[in-house]
């Protein structure tokens, strides 16, 4: 029996110390480095993993690309209307007297061949007038200069017309960009000695104050629309890119598992090679923004063309996409990492298949149209910003509530199916096991259809709105001018001009002005209706009203107000030939003069347009001396043969030798047809290259999921299983979850349109073509899965495969 001997007191402990506690390796530092081993795993793996990196690069840089550019709206906004407040002045409310800095100046545009060319005159006053942004120095007496796109078109050898009618002006030289809106705006600024009377305006500056107005409702929800449709998809697809090839990454986890690492540190590897892939993406993105910012000059939307200088993100924006998404890439990667468990011999999903519960995934789409439900039933306008968030988190809620929904429906779908052909049953019982990686990259394609339909049937409810409205307008084929006159001989000669135009059949006019009642106390007369004085001669006043008789000398007092609507004007009555120019301008020096006693009344006809008359009286040339009358205008319609080659053209080239300062009205040329259309197909363009994206990614998992079961498709080929009936298992694999996906987003599609369509008042147009182009997508996706997939499953169904280590 051994002795224990006590130690005596005072006596140091000889024994030796023991070991210190093993501290977990947690920290910065254990995270740096276990994500630069996840990085490593990422950038060194084999051709398979390089694939992998490479998608997942892609999937991220298109979104990035995409956030990028929405971030530099703002910034390209500001620009583009910073140069337009700049280069004009719209007329100052106290006009400067003339000075050796003042200038006068005129608008004169004009369109050729449907497309709009800013024009402006100037006339200056003396040595040193002021000069717009782009042009040194103002061009002398008949020389212009031009944008380079308008000297470009001037060259073109099929422009004589557009030549012709500016023959007026001698190219001196070509405004910079600073006085440009975009490198291929249309306009030009040219030297008249002939501007005066009302033509002009005298300024001394340029630069204007814009004040933004509020967006009209349909602008609105197409705006507000486009950013939900163009995010929406990019948030998914984001998430689903970082988890492409994840059962692969899960496989050598489960081998790091092996080698001693805890789940911390795999999850924390996992998370790191999803970094590397979204850091190229990261990188990618910008150089995809980089090339878009190249060719946006070439891109001209909604008659906005800016410069690639314009289209540049703040740096808070930019700094917020380069933080967010890698940061969403890691979370991603983590909340995956928590369905499973990584065993040292595999992976172990969860054993309890959790039920997919449904309330709040059709709460979300159910929430989503109670918000915007209220807003088609009650049509008012939405240009507050309450209005436009419902709008936004509205469409946003609907088109996440279809992500949310396809899970279940797939579950559920595949869960009740039995029988059937051997491929389909082994087609179906994949996805009753795993459902989760299919649906995940089938919901891209969801979200991102479902808002093509939407914004495509906004598109063209919109585009056949104005199509009707300009059909209607324009089924009479004519022009009308509006411009200042002198008297009735200058207006006699347009018409004459105007009728010797090849294509034109008719020509009307007559030289209008306002009249008022004369003061009278205790009345302002500055809220008075003018009334509408008209002289021409007895054949054109004819052509407006049914005159009893005329000759020169004549005057008719018509009945073009409804009761009740006081003018002053009657046989006899003294007006006022000097009115305000405008409701509630103030009061001017009145010009007395009596109509005359003699005049009879007449009753105006309704013109074949459809449009009134509101002339209150009309005056044959030797009653009233037109240089009595304040503001006399020349008003004239001309009717043209659409046959008649550019018929419109030369009556444009014929108004501009008139006046050149002449308003044309007319709706001949709709402008948003070609706005909407191009609008249209960029949208088009862009869920097709979503579409092909996404179906990488299901090539991607289709082949991992092949890989994971290369024993049993080993076991099947040794049995004698043909290879076309595991090739039909892949397609029917790959094609019903794309099948319930795109039946879903064609649901929801057709209802958010048939919504916004309701909120802008617009009937409900199915976009039908782009509903069958991306079902067709959506099905040449499932082939070129299918096709793709089908060289690793031959290389699988191997009797070798059997071997065991």
């Amino acid at each position: 029996m051994t002795m224990l001997r006590s130690q005596p007191e005072g006596e140091r402990d000889t024994a030796a110390p023991a070991p210190p506690p093993v501290t977990p390796h947690t920290g910065p530092l254990a995270w740096a480095r276990d994500l630069a081993m996840g990085m490593r795993f990422a950038a060194g793996g084999s051709r398979e993993g390089w694939i992998r990196t490479a998608l997942t690069a892609a999937g991220v840089a298109l979104g990035v690309a995409v956030l990028l550019l929405g971030a530099s709206v703002p910034t390209l906004m500001n620009a583009w209307h910073g140069r337009e407040k700049a280069r004009e002045n719209l007329g100052q409310a106290h006009p400067p007297p003339r000075t050796d800095r003042t200038v006068l100046y005129a608008t004169v545009d004009t369109t050729f061949r449907g497309t709009g060319i800013r024009g402006r005159l100037v006339d200056p006053d003396g040595a040193h007038p002021p000069v717009p942004p782009g042009v040194r120095h103002l061009p002398g007496p008949g020389e212009m200069v031009v944008s380079p796109a308008l000297k470009e078109l001037l060259a073109a050898p099929d422009n004589a017309l557009l030549r012709e009618r500016l023959s007026s002006y001698r190219i001196v030289g070509v405004i910079g960009d600073q006085g440009l809106l975009g490198p291929k705006e249309l306009t030009y600024l040219a030297h008249t000695d002939a501007l005066g009377g009302r033509g002009g305006y005298r300024i001394d500056h340029f630069g204007k104050n814009w004040d933004p107005q509020p967006l009209s409702t349909p602008a609105l929800v197409l705006v507000t629309m486009t950013c939900v449709a163009l995010m929406t998809p990019v948030m998914v697809f984001i998430g689903t890119s970082v988890r492409f090839g994840n059962e692969r990454r899960e496989l050598r986890l489960a081998a790091l598992r092996l080698v001693g690492a805890d789940v911390r540190t795999t999850r924390r590897i996992a998370s790191g090679e999803a970094l590397f892939g979204s850091l190229l993406g990261l990188l990618g993105g910008g150089a995809l923004f980089l090339l878009g910012r190249l060719l946006a000059p070439s891109i001209t939307l909604w008659d906005i063309n800016v410069f690639s200088s314009d289209v540049s993100p703040s740096p808070l924006a930019a700094l917020l996409i380069a933080v967010l998404v890698p940061t969403a890439a890691v979370l991603v990667t983590l909340v995956a990492q928590r369905g499973i468990t990584i065993e040292p011999l595999g992976i172990v999903r969860k054993r309890t298949p959790v039920r997919r519960r449904l309330w709040w995934r059709v709460a979300l789409p159910v929430v989503g149209a109670g918000l915007l439900v209220p807003m088609a039933i009650q049509a008012r306008p939405t240009d507050n910003p309450l209005d436009a968030t419902r709008l936004a988190v509205g469409s946003t809620l609907l088109l996440f509530g279809v992500t949310a929904l396809l899970p279940w429906l797939v579950e559920r779908v595949v869960g009740r199916l039995r029988g059937g052909p051997v491929p389909w049953q082994l087609a179906v019982r994949r996805l009753q096991l795993s459902s989760g990686p299919a649906t995940r990259a089938v919901s891209g394609i969801t979200v991102a259809v479902a808002g093509a339909i939407a914004i495509h049937m906004l598109m063209t409810g919109s585009q056949a709105g104005f199509a009707a409205a300009y059909a209607k307008s324009g089924r009479v084929p004519q022009i009308s001018f509006w411009g200042y006159a002198t008297g009735w001989q200058q207006t006699e000669r347009a018409l004459d001009a105007l009728r010797a135009t090849p294509g034109v059949t008719t020509a009307r006019g007559l030289l209008s002005a306002n009249s008022g009642r004369m003061p009278a106390t205790g009345r302002d007369t500055g809220r008075d209706l003018p009334g509408i004085i008209a002289v021409g001669t007895c054949a054109e006043l004819r052509k407006v009203a049914k005159l009893p008789s005329c000759r020169d000398g004549d005057a008719f007092v018509t009945d073009a107000r409804a009761s009740g609507v006081e003018t002053g004007i009657a046989p006899g009555a003294t007006i006022d030939l000097n009115p305000a120019e405008g409701y509630g301008e103030p009061r001017t020096t009145p010009h007395p003069w009596t109509v005359p006693p003699s005049a009879r009344a007449a009753h105006l006809i309704p013109v074949e347009d459809g449009h009134r008359i509101y002339y209150d009286l009309l005056l044959t040339p030797s009653v009233l001396d037109a240089s009595r009358l304040s503001r006399p205008d020349m008003e004239i319609l001309v009717r043209f043969d659409r046959d008649a080659p550019d018929a419109v053209e030369h009556i444009r080239n014929t108004g501009t030798r008139i006046d050149p300062t002449m308003y044309e009205g007319s709706s001949i040329d709709n402008p948003h047809d070609r706005q909407y259309t191009g609008v249209r197909n960029a949208l088009f363009i862009g869920a097709v290259i979503t579409l092909l994206l996404i179906g990488a990614g299901l090539i991607i998992s289709t082949v991992e999921q092949l890989y994971e079961r290369r024993r049993l498709l080993s076991t099947l080929d040794a049995y004698g299983t043909r290879r076309a009936t595991l090739g039909w298992s892949v397609l029917w694999q790959t094609a019903l979850p794309v099948a319930l996906g795109l039946g879903l987003a064609l649901a929801c599609g057709l209802t958010l349109g048939s919504l916004l369509l309701s909120v802008i008042g617009s009937g409900v147009t199915v976009d039908w073509p782009v509903v069958a182009g991306m079902t067709a997508i959506g099905g040449a996706v499932i082939l070129f899965v299918t096709a793709l997939s089908l060289p690793p499953l031959w290389r699988m169904m191997r009797p070798d495969g059997l071997r065991t280590e």
